[in-house]
């Protein structure tokens, strides 16, 4: 028996097209403001987002839109953290782009085992 694999119609696709076509893009982050304003972000995660304590992540390296989807989180509430919700609080949509590419761009260190 030959399986027949059914393929969404024109209208779902024209659909889903419409729905992506009008998604807000991710605001291009600007690395050398992110550096700028990164000086409280510093005190606990390393001036270059490479935090000497364990007792706080290392940020740098990470990839661009998951550290904007973390700090956009903590602002909404969706990631609880009593500490970096303070430190949200007062960013905007560009200062967290910014913040999420100086971040990014910086290289991360390895634990060595």
């Amino acid at each position: 028996m030959i399986a027949r694999i059914r393929l969404p119609s024109s209208a779902a696709l024209f659909v889903f097209g419409a729905l992506v076509a009008v998604a807000p893009p991710a605001q291009a982050g600007d690395a050398a403001r992110g550096k700028e304003i990164s000086t409280t972000c510093a005190a606990c995660h390393g001036t270059d987002g490479n935090s000497t304590t364990a007792e706080f992540p290392r940020i740098a390296g990470q990839h661009e839109d998951y550290l904007r989807q973390a700090l956009t989180d903590y602002k909404a509430g969706k990631r609880r953290n009593p500490i970096m919700a303070a430190q949200v609080e007062s960013l905007d949509k560009r200062d967290i782009a910014d913040l999420s590419a100086w971040f990014a761009s910086q290289k991360g260190l390895y634990f060595k085992r």
